[in-house]
Order: C-alpha cells, then sequence, then structure tokens
C-alpha cells in the first residue's frame, strides 16, 4: 500500500500571530478518527515559533517525545532540571514516562523552525529521562542521517524507546536513494524542499506519502529535495 497526502489536505493550525503548525496526524484541536497513528509514531507536527514566544511550563507522560531544530534556536527548561539552548541540527529526545514538565521557547528575535515527533514506548512506566545531541545532519548530500533511533547498533545518535528510527534525507535532481525495509515495516516519508519521486509517487514539498507492505523504498529527486523518513513497525502500539 502506497498513500499520498497532499499538503492541500493535511491540517493547518495557528496559534496567535506566534505559531504555525503543520499537522500530520490528529492534534490539538484537530481530530480525525481514521489518521491516529502510524504504527506507534502519533505525532508528527511542522512548526514555526516566532521569536520571543513559545510553550510555558506544560506536562507530558508516558510518550517519547522528539524535536528536531531545522532552523532558528529553541530553549528548552524542565523539571530534571535540565536547561539547553538547541541549535540547528540538534535533536532532543524526551522519555516523559511516568510524568514530567517542559517549555519550550524561542528567545531570540528570529524565527525558530522544528519538526516535533511522539512515539508511544515500547513499555509504560519508565522513568523520565533527556537527551540532547548536535547530528549535524543538514549539510547531508544524496544521503539518509539518522537523527533518533530505537536500534542500539547506530551510535552517536539520540535513543528512543521505540523500535522507530527516523532519517532527514537529502537528494539531488536526477538522483536516488534505496530505503531497504521489511512487510513487517511501515515507512513515512514527509517532504520539507524540492520535488520527489517515492516508489514512482510524485510528491512535493510538504506532502507525505506512507508506505506499508514495501520491500524497497526508492527515493529520487525530481528537484533536488528534503525530507524526513520515519521507519516504524506496522504494529500499532495501544494502551
Amino acid at each position: 500500500m502506497i498513500k499520498l497526502i497532499p499538503a492541500s489536505e493535511q491540517h493547518n493550525a495557528r496559534v496567535g500571530d506566534w505559531l504555525e503548525s503543520r499537522y500530520l496526524f490528529s492534534f490539538a484541536d484537530y481530530y480525525d478518527p481514521s489518521n491516529i497513528q502510524f504504527g506507534p509514531l502519533r505525532a508528527l507536527n511542522h512548526e514555526w515559533i516566532k521569536g520571543r514566544n513559545g510553550f510555558p511550563q506544560h506536562p507530558h507522560a508516558e510518550m517519547e517525545v522528539v524535536t528536531v531544530v531545522m532552523d532558528g534556536e529553541l530553549t528548552h527548561k524542565d523539571s530534571l532540571n535540565n536547561e539547553v539552548v538547541l541549535k540547528a541540527g540538534d535533536v532532543q529526545r524526551m522519555t516523559s514516562g511516568t510524568g514530567f514538565t517542559h517549555s519550550e521557547t524561542n528567545d531570540t528575535d528570529n524565527d525558530t523552525e522544528l519538526l516535533q515527533l511522539w512515539f508511544l514506548p515500547n513499555k509504560r512506566g519508565l522513568a523520565p529521562s533527556y537527551e540532547n545531541m548536535n547530528v549535524d545532519f543538514l549539510d547531508a548530500k544524496d544521503k539518509l542521517i539518522p537523527v533518533v533511533t530505537g536500534q542500539k547498533v547506530l551510535e552517536n545518535v539520540p535513543f528512543i524507546n521505540s523500535n522507530s528510527t527516523v532519517y532527514y534525507g537529502h537528494v539531488s535532481q536526477g538522483e536516488g536513494i534505496d530505503f531497504k525495509t521489511f512487510k513487517i515495516r511501515k515507512t513515512l516519508v514527509y517532504v520539507l524542499s524540492g520535488s520527489m519521486l517515492i516508489n514512482n509517487v510524485e510528491a512535493d514539498r510538504n506532502d507525505q506519502v506512507r508506505l506499508e507492505s514495501q520491500d524497497i523504498v526508492s527515493l529520487h529527486g525530481n528537484a533536488e529535495a528534503t525530507f524526513i523518513l520515519v521507519d516504524v513497525p506496522a504494529t500499532e502500539v495501544n494502551y
């Protein structure tokens, strides 16, 4: 199964004049019972935060929360006494587990662009924990770079408690990458820029393609393109 969801069919949300979000799954005031999750992937939000604004302290529980900073800066403060300024190329992983609180603010005068992904963890009741790392993915050329993973064999990548991996990818015009997968896995590709063919399905900026029961995900650049690829187990996690 290969399903294209064009940008025009996705949910756009605004909060005042300081936050613009693109929700790929049901989130906040957007609810679609047919679009709740994809395997353990529960949320994928593409967000732009205006300067001197952000999210005040708020709680999370029983979720792996991943933040990928694409541009600008994001200040994170949490109840585990972490205080970190994340910059473009940084990735943050939070295991909320039994519960913790945090804030996310853009304390600069410029916009911040980020992706935030939520995964249901492999098991409930984990102790809250935090990790951030500069993955230096933005200069990738014609390759996939893992930015967060549940595979312990991948080193120098933040670890999540989910049998899932998120990759940042780049393809030049006319070039391609083959991502090997299995029929017991699912793949979601979200196009950040440019235009590409994903198993011969054309996808442009902000389009997403969801694939199931594939052996190979073929990623070909119609024009130079960047994208996020999320590899997850086909079985949904439900609590």
